[in-house]
Order: C-alpha cells, then sequence, then structure tokens
C-alpha cells in the first residue's frame, strides 16, 4: 500500500469520526514555508546540527526528554500515527483508527508486511509490550499520564484495542507521541536502537553526535531519501549558524531568532519558519513558598513586560503568552481572554496583598532554552525590579539542564514544543498526577473540568471547558508563560521539504524521513 493511499485510509476513518465522536481534529497551523516540489534525489549524508543534545539523552523511550532523543527516535522507530502538517492525524503503523462504543474503545488495525531492523516481523504483542513499557507500575516514563485512562490494551487478530475508562475523542493523536514508538517485544536493551523505522543505527554519542543508515527494507514509500543522517549536538546558536553558513552541516534545529532574519538573506540558505505551539515557560513550584502564594504568583506574572521580550528576544518570531499553555493556532484557543500586561502598579497590589513590601526570589535560566533562556531572564529582572520583585539570575549550564534543573528547583525556565490538543497539552504538563507537572499545581476545579472534557461530544460546551481551564491556568497556576515562539529552523538550499508540520522543531522532528537533496 502506497503512503497515499495509508493517508487517505486513515482521513476517511477521521472523517468518520468527526460525525460521530465530535471531532479528531486539531485547528490548523499555518507555515510560513511553500512547498517545495523539486525533484528528490536519493543518497547522501545529511548532517543535522541540533538544539538541546544532553549528555544523559537515552535510545530508551521512556525517557525521552529532549529534541535530540525525539529526532532520534523517529529516525529509528515508528508510532502507531503520526503528525502530518496542519496537525492532522495520520498513519504510520496503524493503517486504519475506529472509535468504538462512543471513543471509550479505540481500535488501531496493524498494517501487514512491516519488518523490524533486526528482521523480525511488527506484531499485536510487540505494540502492547511498548505501550505497557509506560503504563507500568512505578514507571518513570514522561508520557504515563498520559495512558492514565487506559484501562485495557488487548489484541483482536492484527488490531490493537485500547479500552478507556471513559470516552476521549481526541486519544489517537497521543500514541504520536515520541515514547510511545514501537520496538520488539521484550526488549529490555535499548542501545542497540532496534525499531521498524527509517534508519538503523550506527554509532550514538549522548549529548555529542549521532548517525544512522537507511533501512534498505523501510516499509514507507518515498521516505527516509538520505544514505545517512548525522546528528551533531551544537548548543550554542552562534555555532549551529555559522556551521550552516561555512557548511559544515545541511540544516540546523532552531536558527538564532535575533539573527535569523539576516541568515535568511544569504542566498545558500533557506528559513524554515512554521507557525505553531512552542512556548517558553517559568514554572513556580506552588508546593514552595513564597509560590504557594497565589498573590505572589501573580505579582510575578505581572511584572514582566511580554511585548518587549517578544520584540527583543524573538525579534519578532512569535508573540505574546498569557500564563496558559494552548496557543492561537489551537481549535479551543480563548481568544478572548485579555491578555495579561505589564503593570508594575498592579504586581506591587498582589504583592502587598501577599504580605511584601518587597520580594526577592531565584530565577535558574539557561541558554538550553532556545538559546534565550539568559537573555529572557536578564530582562525579566529588570522589568521585576520596577515592581519591587528582585530576581536573581541563577545561569545553569546547558548540560544536565533537564535532570538537574527542570522539575527541581523552586523557579526555573523550560519550554514545550506545545502539543496538538488541548488534552494532551494539558494532561502532559498541568494534571495533578503528571510526572511532568511543572509547576506542583493541583486544583480540583481544573482537574474535574480535563476529565469531563475528554469525553464531552458537544462541541461548545468542550470549548467552554477548556476556556474556564485556561483562566484557571492564567490566574490560579504556577507557571508564567511569556510567550509562544514560532518555529526557526534553518537549512541549505540544496535540501528540499513539503509543507512542513509545526508540532516540533525539524518537521516534527522527522525532517530525516521527509526530506531530500534537491
Amino acid at each position: 500500500m502506497t503512503e497515499d493511499n495509508t493517508r487517505s485510509s486513515l482521513l476517511m476513518n477521521r472523517r468518520q469520526v468527526l460525525a460521530s465522536a465530535a471531532g479528531l481534529m486539531a485547528a490548523a497551523s499555518f507555515s510560513a514555508v511553500p512547498a517545495r516540489a523539486a525533484a528528490r534525489t536519493p543518497g547522501g549524508r545529511f548532517r543535522l546540527g541540533m538544539v538541546e543534545g544532553q549528555t544523559t539523552d537515552t535510545l530508551d523511550p521512556q525517557f525521552s526528554n529532549t529534541t535530540c532523543a525525539a529526532h532520534i527516535n523517529f529516525q529509528l522507530r515508528n508510532c502507531l500515527v503520526e503528525i502530518g502538517p496542519d496537525f492532522e492525524l495520520v498513519p504510520e503503523l496503524a493503517e486504519s483508527v475506529e472509535p468504538r462504543e462512543g471513543a471509550k474503545k479505540w481500535a488501531f488495525k496493524l498494517r501487514k508486511g512491516v519488518t523490524f531492523h533486526d528482521g523480525k516481523t511488527l506484531r499485536p504483542e510487540d505494540v502492547l509490550y511498548s505501550i505497557n513499557l509506560h503504563r507500568a507500575e512505578g514507571s518513570k516514563s514522561g508520557a504515563r499520564s498520559l495512558l492514565k485512562p487506559v484501562v485495557d490494551i488487548a489484541k483482536d487478530g492484527d488490531t490493537v484495542i485500547f479500552t478507556l475508562d471513559s470516552a476521549n475523542v481526541d486519544f489517537p493523536y497521543v500514541l504520536a507521541d515520541y515514547h510511545f514508538v514501537i520496538v520488539p517485544e521484550g526488549t529490555t536493551d535499548f542501545s542497540k536502537g532496534i525499531g521498524t523505522g527509517g534508519y538503523m543505527l550506527q554509532e550514538f554519542d549522548p549529548g555529542v553526535r549521532s548517525l544512522v543508515k537507511r533501512n534498505p527494507n523501510y516499509w514507507k514509500a518515498d521516505r527516509a531519501h538520505f544514505d545517512e543522517v548525522e546528528m551533531i549536538n551544537l548548543v550554542d546558536p552562534t555555532a549551529r549558524s555559522s556551521a550552516l553558513i561555512s557548511g559544515n552541516v545541511d540544516a540546523i534545529i532552531q536558527a538564532n531568532f535575533k539573527t535569523a532574519d539576516r541568515l535568511k538573506q544569504l542566498p545558500s540558505i533557506q528559513l524554515v519558519e512554521v507557525v505553531g505551539t512552542q512556548h517558553i515557560t517559568m514554572p513556580m513550584l506552588v508546593d514552595t513558598a513564597p509560590f504557594d502564594n497565589v498573590d505572589v504568583r501573580l505579582a510575578i506574572k505581572h511584572a514582566l513586560d511580554r511585548e518587549h521580550l517578544v520584540r527583543t528576544v524573538l525579534n519578532g518570531h512569535g508573540v505574546v503568552g498569557n500564563d496558559h499553555p494552548i496557543a492561537p493556532v489551537n481549535r479551543f484557543y480563548a481568544k478572548d481572554i485579555p491578555l495579561r500586561a505589564y503593570d508594575p502598579d498592579k504586581a506591587r497590589f498582589h504583592l502587598k496583598k501577599a504580605g511584601h513590601d518587597r520580594l526577592k526570589v531565584q530565577l535558574h535560566a539557561s541558554d538550553t532554552i532556545l538559546g534565550l533562556g539568559i537573555d529572557s531572564a536578564v530582562l525579566y529582572q529588570a522589568d521585576a525590579a520596577k515592581a519591587g520583585i528582585d530576581i536573581e539570575v541563577k545561569r545553569e549550564p546547558s548540560d544536565g539542564y533537564w535532570d538537574n534543573v527542570w522539575l527541581n528547583k523552586p523557579w526555573y525556565q523550560g519550554f514545550w514544543a506545545g502539543r496538538p490538543t488541548e488534552d494532551w497539552m494539558f494532561t502532559q504538563a498541568y494534571a495533578a498526577d503528571s510526572s511532568w507537572n511543572e509547576a506542583h499545581w493541583k486544583n480540583e476545579r481544573f482537574n474535574a473540568l480535563l476529565k469531563e472534557a475528554r469525553g464531552e461530544l458537544d462541541t461548545d460546551k468542550r470549548r467552554d471547558m477548556y476556556h474556564e481551564m485556561q483562566l484557571l491556568c492564567r490566574d490560579d497556576g504556577g507557571s508564567v508563560i511569556p510567550m509562544f515562539t514560532n518555529i526557526v529552523d534553518a537549512a541549505s538550499r540544496k535540501i528540499g521539504f513539503g509543507k512542513v508540520a509545526a508540532n516540533l522543531g525539524g518537521d516534527g522532528a522527522r525532517c530525516a524521513e521527509r526530506w531530500w537533496f534537491a
């Protein structure tokens, strides 16, 4: 079956879902990149300059939490479904998806003839094993919370059936998460990178470099065009740009926001920019003083000039955030909620209400945050001082940041690619029981709405629920979310590609599979 035919198969089922289960649809992202129809030349080594690689990166999908890990997972392995341009759901190892019992059950029919790198044939047992890695008691998987509604996974012939504790009209989307790649049943040694993906592992030096070669038996037609893909970790944004300009790499993930427009002027370089759901976060642990006081949190939120931050740090490649993680391109974005403005007087009001004349706090910052963490923190420091808040900027090294700082320090920086659906985003980072709940925030009303909205088939009612949840995050939550950033990658003009996905940098972290030498 060709790629086009399999895509049509799932989209036909998706239309049925729209009619019967209130929609499997997220809002479209708007690409600034024209689809390039240049001839696809197979072969060559694609050299990719990467952001955010860590020496703690692993090929175990349970513990993937960086951009590098997402990219190499998708080079080596496949999910049941994938996210395409405009956030549409696209078939991958499942050739069709069918809702049952009002979206309380979901049936994923596996395609035939798919083999792992070691020659073994893909079976339903491999899917059950791979998904249950994240469901196991005591699992530390960052995606475990996404599977909490799953009460049973079973096989029925060549179909895998997920039974949920209640209806969830968006459930298939979460199985496109890079944690949920499929590995052979019984895998305990993940270091060989065995999967069904377009490339096979040759070398993996975490935080430094990886090398893969094309899988000659790849089951996808017209995908994985390169003979080899080499990822080189270049944490510094200037180093990444320099490597691209000099021809030492063929593309980079996350160009420097400040110099991207100048990079675009070079005749040999093209920007690959899309508007999506990527956003910066500055979580305050709400179970730790002084952030356990909502007025302290509100004071800190009002003490930031977001518009200045977007102009200065992003150079206009993004929009102002409103202290909730739902982007303007998401389906249920609450556009009528006023954007939080810089207001030192209001910040002082909340500070005084919390019992403080002045407040001294420490913000842990790093340039692993898209290369703009330190600049953002310093600007915040200047803004907050005018509101009676003294921010000490604690500069943290990039390596080890996601293990030592993220989720651990009282106030720190983070960033998210965002998620195609509201339920996915809220469940993974804001649900009370999520291991990736950045601010340790537990709001009883929010969590009740989160569960209720999953199964609501009335679109208007669902929209109202997500509206209230965005307000709760904004006014009670522990995260300052100052801005949504465009995904701004860059590539040599020798590289060709189609319409680019906006769910992760590098064409949904699948540029190795989707791009080619033109």
